[in-house]
């Protein structure tokens, strides 16, 4: 047996550590002179760097002091009975005995030559099978690398589990959704089922006052857009509001007609027109109003010309005339005045039935009464969308069927012979008086709409000839200060070109 002294001692570990747990491979191999190292390169466990010189003060470096009792051990067997010690991995086919003198278990070679050739064998594979690497593995570097590796997936499972607690804090489990969902559902109701219920809620004879109010008043909310109110039409709905503008409860008759205006006012855009000019020439009273909602294909985008004309059919038109017509409270007047606007706009048939029932008369009483202030600039701002919707309709240069059809429709509303007629150039005037900018502004525009009917009455209005020239200086002051402060094209600047139009054109 070769002398203690002429051995040569290789050691190779690898470390490496993962929070709480550590794995160490070890392995100690004592050969003769002419180590298997020596022998064959390829199968060095280690191998001599600048970079492990270095190590032995880095952070990372391993020693020998870091080995404990888990660290495993590899036995390598020899011809001699030698101690196993405890840990120590015993490759297969060796003969293994328990000292009975020591009570320690010994491990040899066998003694066949066939079988020690085959268990240096299995000795080589069993050591690289246990340790994973080959000549070139394992450099200090890598094994830092391997260590940041471990680390980093450690630090990104707790990360994981953070960001899992966190979404079991925000969010809550599908199945609860599903169920809170399916809840919601079953309460879910169409503005048709609403619509249904309030309907039969205000007709209902066990219902309070109150009860229909507050009916009227969701009702008012649904008929605003155009499908509802189709809809609503279709339930009988329209008709119970007209019917309750004949209430004895001039709060009923408020909501009512509140109810019917919303309903009334969702028509946008061109006016309810004739199909043909023959369907026009053969329009009776009685036959006419089907007629008259056979819009243009824009129309009909923007309009709801079906409520317009179920309404007039209905009575509606002389039900809200008597209304504004008779001594009611102030809130009753002012909705039946804005379901009437809203009749009448984009509606020249309604418009000339209105004209036929003293309509005018009936608003221009309004000016007469105590109290009714607050319904002047309503009044002249729907004159005068009224006379602007013909204007407009006859300064278009379109020379198409369609459009000579409605200039042939707004003929037959002589409306501004009646506004001449029946003294509304003065009335209207008369409104310059009042101290508010944007009732001067809507009155200053009704003015310039009227001036090609009513300039020689205005001519001769004295007061009307003082009134401007006060207003004129009262707007140069406040367009001034307005253009001192930065805006040079203002509010004031604007309604002081208006005032001044109005008097160049007078002279």
């Amino acid at each position: 047996m070769p002398s203690r002294s002429g051995r040569c001692s290789w050691l190779a570990k690898l470390s490496v550590r993962s929070g709480r747990r550590e794995f160490r491979a070890q392995i100690d191999c004592n050969v003769s002179l002419h180590c298997l190292s020596d022998r064959n390169p390829e199968f060095a466990l280690t191998k001599t760097e600048e970079s492990d010189l270095k190590e032995e003060n880095g952070k990372e470096s391993v020693t020998e002091d870091d080995a404990d009792a888990e660290d495993l051990e590899v036995f390598y067997p020899t011809n001699w009975w030698q101690t196993v010690h405890p840990g120590q991995a015993i490759p297969a086919g060796l003969h293994v005995r328990l000292n009975l003198q020591t009570g320690e278990k010994e491990a040899k070679l066998p003694d066949s030559t066939n079988e020690k050739s085959d268990m240096k064998d299995q000795k080589k594979r069993k050591r690289l099978d246990k340790v994973d690497i080959d000549s070139n593995s394992f450099t200090s570097q890598e094994l830092k690398e391997a260590l940041a590796k471990l680390k980093e997936n450690e630090k990104t499972k707790s990360t994981m589990e953070a960001n899992l607690e966190d979404v079991r804090k925000r969010f809550r489990p599908i199945e609860e959704l599903k169920a809170e969902f399916e809840r919601l559902n079953m309460r879910i109701e169409t503005d048709y089922e609403i619509m249904v219920k309030l309907i039969n809620k205000f007709n209902s004879s066990d219902s309070m006052l109150d009860e229909k109010i507050a009916a009227l008043y969701d009702l008012e909310y649904y008929v605003h857009q155009v499908d509802n109110a189709k809809d609503f039409l279709s339930l009988g709905g329209l008709q119970l509001m007209i019917n309750a503008l004949n209430s004895t409860e001039a709060v009923m008759k408020e909501h009512a007609a509140f109810v019917l205006g919303a309903a009334l006012s969702r028509r946008l855009g061109a006016p309810a027109t004739f199909k043909s000019r023959q369907v026009a020439e053969q329009v009776k009273p009685q036959q006419g109003l089907l007629a008259w909602g056979h819009a243009s294909a824009l129309n009909q985008k923007l309009s709801n010309p079906k409520v317009q004309i179920e309404a007039i059919e209905g009575g509606a038109l002389q039900k809200l005339l008597v209304i504004l017509a008779t001594e009611q409270p102030l809130a009753v007047k002012k909705k039946a005045l804005f379901a009437l606007s809203s009749m009448l706009r984009h509606f020249p048939y309604a418009q000339q039935q209105f004209l036929k029932l003293g309509g005018l008369q009936v608003l221009r009483n309004l000016f007469k009464e105590k109290g009714m202030e607050a319904l002047y600039v309503r009044v002249v701002t729907l004159l005068y969308d009224l006379i602007m919707e013909k204007m407009l309709l006859e300064g278009a240069q379109n020379n198409e069927d369609q459009m000579e059809e409605k200039v042939q429709q707004y003929s037959q509303v002589k409306l501004v012979p009646a506004v001449v007629e029946q003294g509304w150039c003065a009335i209207v005037s008369n409104l310059l008086a009042l101290p508010e900018h944007d009732t001067r502004e809507k009155v200053l525009k009704t003015v310039s709409v009227l001036m090609a009917f009513c300039k020689d009455r205005y001519r001769g209005d004295q007061h009307l000839n003082i009134t401007l020239s006060m207003l004129r200086s009262e707007y140069e002051e406040l367009a001034a200060e307005e253009q001192r402060e930065g805006d040079k094209d203002g509010y004031f600047k604007e309604l002081l070109g208006s005032i001044n139009t109005i008097i160049q054109e007078l002279r």
